[in-house]
């Protein structure tokens, strides 16, 4: 069974899935094409409307058959609401989605980050690539709620002035469900976009508010970086196109690859994608009060930011892109190396194991694989050619007799992709393995999730 972390994916099995997502919560599901919108009422499940074409909600439970969706689907996004309207998510227990396979057998298991104030959560997507099917873990939370979630599907909501009270509310359905807020599809064609100079966004509605923020905390001030900038004209450009939010743009390409393609490279990096605010000013306000999007705002590591806005598109409304970075450096590669190495000999000396130490030809191997899983956009053990973790540490001419891997996509920082793999039985269960003795740690930036993860141990 494959532990996710957001922005991971695997590839699905013939035949339908099962997502369950215990607890007390409203699962529902979106059900969209290459454009990212609902094509009507049948696209919408939720618990007065449990089933469409190849999907069925029942309980907690969605079953997704690819097969039979309706033609023209090419992806079923899996959402959660607390089954209490109103209550913050962060009250309740976090949600765990659990993934098996027809025979029951469990393929999956994704624990997002704790939400916070955000009362929906874009859970995880399954979606077609080519003629495969595959699932990807996304953890996208929505503090503005079910009508933010239903603009970025594009669907306009329009609430009654005084609505009938329901029990709960999962998703905004169409006109057709009552007792929700009523609300109808939005097929209009894309209007002109209005796009500012993104190289010099108002450093006093955008810059100044952030760093006098960063400043009450300690945080070094960043500064404006046109790489940046580019990347995040160019991401808000082809979300307002799109019509929705997503770290990922039309065609699959993400926020990260469009960071490195102005030749930025990084060592660690945040964003903020938001639509609504109106202005610089209003943007940082927005973030400030968001838990999540406050501490990436805040976070001391990231020297340079940028941000851009453009408004029309399908909704009509104002898409932002904020980035933050800190540019790659020598010997950040080696620093990175060695506190993830330091970190994960903790844990082993408070199990009472011996530390493990750092091997070159591991180092190498590992390094090669995360670069490699960046360069191109996949997230696996397995390589596109097929080779496994011990093929890759004896190409690198390790001649060590047990080895094992473990990767991880997303995190930023040697610290938080450490706790990741205590939390994950199986990758836990290889740091703390008696019969390794020696390790080596990869990491690169780029790629759909933003940073990749190697850490490959030898014994």
């Amino acid at each position: 069974m494959s532990e996710l972390v957001p922005g991971g994916n695997l590839p699905l099995p013939g035949g339908g899935v099962t997502v369950r997502v215990p607890g007390p919560f409203d699962v529902s599901a979106l059900i969209t094409d290459d454009s990212g919108k609902v094509r009507g009422d049948a696209d919408f499940v939720f618990y007065n409307q449990p089933s469409a074409p190849g999907a069925r909600l029942h309980g907690d439970t969605l079953t997704v058959d690819p097969p039979r969706l309706r033609s023209g689907a090419t992806r079923v996004t899996v959402v959660v609401s607390p089954a209490d309207p109103g209550t913050p998510l962060g009250r309740l227990p976090a949600p765990v989605l659990q993934v098996t396979d027809p025979g029951g057998r469990p393929i999956a298991r994704f624990a997002p980050p704790r939400p916070g104030p955000e009362t929906v959560l874009l859970l995880a997507e399954v979606y077609r690539r080519g003629g495969d099917w595959k699932l990807r873990a996304l953890g996208q939370g929505y503090a503005d709620g079910l009508a933010g979630l239903a603009r970025d599907f594009g669907v306009d909501v329009i609430e009654d002035a005084t609505p009938s009270p329901a029990r709960r509310t999962a998703v905004p359905p169409m006109p057709s469900a009552p007792p929700m807020p009523t609300a109808r599809s939005t097929m209009q064609t894309l209007s002109a976009l209005t796009v500012p100079d993104f190289p010099s966004p108002d450093p006093d509605g955008f810059l100044g508010p952030v760093n006098s923020a960063r400043a009450d905390v300690g945080s070094p001030p960043v500064t404006l970086d046109p790489r940046l900038a580019s990347a995040a004209g160019a991401h808000a450009s082809a979300m307002a196109a799109a019509g929705r939010l997503g770290v990922q743009g039309p065609g699959g390409v993400s926020v990260y690859q469009r960071i490195t393609a102005t030749g930025y490279a990084y060592i660690t990096v945040g964003e903020h994608l938001v639509s609504g605010p109106r202005t610089p000013a209003e943007f940082v306000a927005y973030c400030l009060r968001t838990e999540g999007a406050r501490r990436t705002l805040l976070d001391a590591a990231f020297t340079h930011a940028a941000v851009a806005s453009v408004s029309g598109g399908r909704s009509g409304g104002t898409y932002w892109t904020a980035l933050w970075a800190r540019p790659l450096a020598p010997g950040d590669l080696p620093r990175t190396a060695a506190e993830v190495v330091d970190l994960t000999n903790r844990e082993r000396v408070r199990a009472g194991l011996r530390p493990l130490a750092a091997d070159p030809t591991l180092t190498t191997a590992a390094q090669s694989y995360s670069t490699d899983m960046a360069a191109r956009a996949f997230y696996s053990h397995t390589s596109p050619e097929g080779t496994q973790p011990w093929d890759r540490a004896a190409a690198a001419g390790s001649r060590m007799r047990a080895i094992g891997e473990n990767i991880a996509c997303g995190q930023r920082s040697p610290a938080e992709v450490v706790e990741g793999w205590m939390n994950s039985p199986g990758h836990r269960a290889n740091i703390l393995k008696r019969d390794f003795t020696h390790m080596g740690i990869g990491f690169a930036g780029g790629g759909p999730a933003g940073t990749y993860w190697t850490q490959l141990f030898g014994g």
